[in-house]
């Protein structure tokens, strides 16, 4: 099948868990996982109607984002090192991976030094997974020391200068059976709301589901999903 009916599949399957919840599929953006595909797929798949693609490499995306010609939103994914972050508002217009308040200030320095805002959700380890990045929030319902270490993290972040945090990330455990990943990304759900209301932030967006999970992502809250295999193949 092409890339066109690739995303035709995903999007028809998008619009399937919203209706099984009673959820509009204009709430979810697809964001199409281009990380070590060629700039070339991804005009194929901006010319099929994809809007937004991500990455999970600096490098990687500093050598093909200017190959793309076409306007775009690109959302970095991957992990970010400390040293990589001054490297990160110029490329991307969302980051997905703000995992830890020292990170989340030197994009903020980054971003304020260029002036703007720069779009951003918290990774949150809910899991407890330890091959999992995120900020650690397993447990957070029933220890109320990881509750207010989360609670205190996030607060400091979402104060700082620049950074427009929307929402949250997370990864499910890779299982079987894409129910197995419903608590996690229920989870997520109950977490973001009880940090919007306690803490009086907007936090409209949950960034959660991939290939294998996406439409339990979608029947739990996703408003934007990472998918790419199901886009582009196996790498």
């Amino acid at each position: 099948m092409s890339i066109a009916d690739n995303i035709q599949r995903v999007q028809e399957t998008i619009t399937a868990a919203c209706a099984r919840v009673g959820r509009d599929p204009a709430a979810v953006t697809l964001i199409a996982v281009s990380k070590t595909h060629p700039a070339a797929l991804v005009l194929e798949a901006a010319a099929a109607g994809v809007q937004h693609f991500g990455e999970n490499r600096v490098e990687e995306a500093e050598s093909k984002i200017p190959q793309v010609n076409v306007v775009v939103t690109w959302h970095m994914i991957g992990h970010i090192q400390s040293r990589k972050a001054k490297d990160v508002p110029p490329l991307f217009n969302v980051v997905h991976s703000v995992d830890r308040l020292k990170l989340a200030d030197k994009l903020a320095r980054a971003v304020t030094e260029r002036g703007g805002t720069l779009d951003a959700l918290l990774e949150i380890n809910i899991s407890g997974e330890e091959s999992k990045g995120g900020l650690p929030a397993f447990g957070w319902q029933t220890d109320p020391a990881v509750r207010a270490a989360v609670w205190e993290e996030v607060r400091q972040i979402c104060a700082l200068p620049g950074l427009n945090v929307r929402g949250l990330m997370t990864m499910a455990p890779i299982v079987p059976d894409m129910q197995a990943a419903r608590p996690v990304f229920a989870g997520l759900r109950e977490l973001r709301d009880r940090l919007a209301e306690s803490l009086g932030l907007p936090l409209p967006d949950l960034s959660m589901g991939m290939t294998d999970d996406y439409p339990v992502a979608v029947e739990e809250g996703a408003t934007l999903v990472r998918i790419g295999r199901a886009i582009f193949g196996e790498r």
